[in-house]
C-alpha cells in the first residue's frame, strides 16, 4: 500500500473513532504549518498502526488512555476517552485503566486522568 492509500486509509478510521469534525478541527487547527504533521498522523499513526488487526480498537483505545494520563497529556487524553467510548469501552473499563495509571505512574496523573475522563463521560452521558 503506498502513503497516498495509508493516508486516505487512516484519515476514514479517525473520522470513524472520533467523528467528522473532531478530526476536521484538528487537522485544520495549525494551517498548512500542522499538515505535515497532520499527514504523519493520518498515515503513519491511523493507516498502519492503528488499522492493524492484531489488537482491537477497544484495545488501542485502553492503551492510549493509559498513555496519555501517565504523561500529563490533558487534551490527547480527553480526545483518546472520546475515541475509546466510541470503541466500545465503558466508564469502568477506562476507570480500571486510570487505576492502573495511579499504581504505576503516581496518583498526580491518575488523579487528572480521573477528572478529564469524568468530565468525557458526563458529556457523553456516560458517567
Amino acid at each position: 500500500m503506498d502513503t497516498r492509500d495509508l493516508h486516505d486509509k487512516g484519515l476514514k478510521l479517525r473520522r470513524e473513532i472520533f467523528g467528522r469534525e473532531a478530526v476536521e478541527q484538528r487537522m485544520n487547527a495549525f494551517g498548512a504549518f500542522g499538515e505535515p504533521l497532520q499527514n504523519m498522523i493520518n498515515t503513519y499513526a491511523y493507516g498502519d498502526v492503528w488499522s492493524r488487526s492484531t489488537l482491537p480498537l477497544k484495545t488501542k483505545s485502553l492503551a492510549a488512555i493509559a498513555m496519555t494520563a501517565a504523561i500529563g497529556r490533558a487534551a490527547e487524553l480527553r480526545v483518546h476517552v472520546n475515541g475509546a467510548l466510541t470503541n466500545g469501552c465503558t466508564a469502568e473499563e477506562i476507570r480500571e485503566v486510570l487505576l492502573l495509571v495511579a499504581l504505576y505512574c503516581g496518583i498526580p496523573a491518575a488523579n487528572e486522568g480521573h477528572r478529564i475522563a469524568h468530565d468525557v463521560l458526563r458529556e457523553r452521558g456516560a458517567a
